[in-house]
């Protein structure tokens, strides 16, 4: 019979240690919260503007469907641009434009930036549609 290899010991004995300090150094303390403190307003920055994209895009859709309901209700010789302010963002502002055969409709709005007070951004879509053969002057 040949004799078992033991396996060769560090002279580190993990008996009396607590499971949480096992893989920290001596000098390792406090590097979580340094960590977080340092990690947290990029975390948070970061949240505010996933956000604000969120919000920009749910305006520019309100926005774009606006203009096309307000293009065609003018086209059809409705008034566009009441059509458009039912469904556009409050305090959106509203242009139409008669062309000889075109009807334009333009909503204007601002998104404010979640978080603070930067610049506020502006979303701003058209919409063009041809106008109906009883609606042509």
């Amino acid at each position: 019979m040949t004799a078992r290899r033991q396996p060769a010991r560090s002279g580190i004995s993990l008996r009396g240690v607590r499971p949480a300090a096992v893989g920290r150094l001596p000098g390792d303390r406090g590097s979580f919260t340094a960590e977080l403190a340092a990690g947290l307003p990029a975390l948070m920055l970061l949240l505010f503007f996933g956000l604000t994209a969120v919000v920009a895009l749910t305006t520019q859709g309100r926005c774009v469907d606006a203009a096309r309901e307000g293009a065609l209700v003018a086209a059809r010789g409705g008034p566009g641009i009441e059509e458009a302010g039912r469904i556009a963002p409050a305090g959106a502002e509203i242009e139409l434009v008669n062309g000889a055969d075109t009807v334009t409709v333009t909503v204007r709005t601002a998104v404010a930036v979640m978080g603070g007070h930067l610049p506020v951004l502006t979303v701003e879509e058209s919409a063009t549609a041809a106008r109906e053969p009883e609606a042509v002057p």
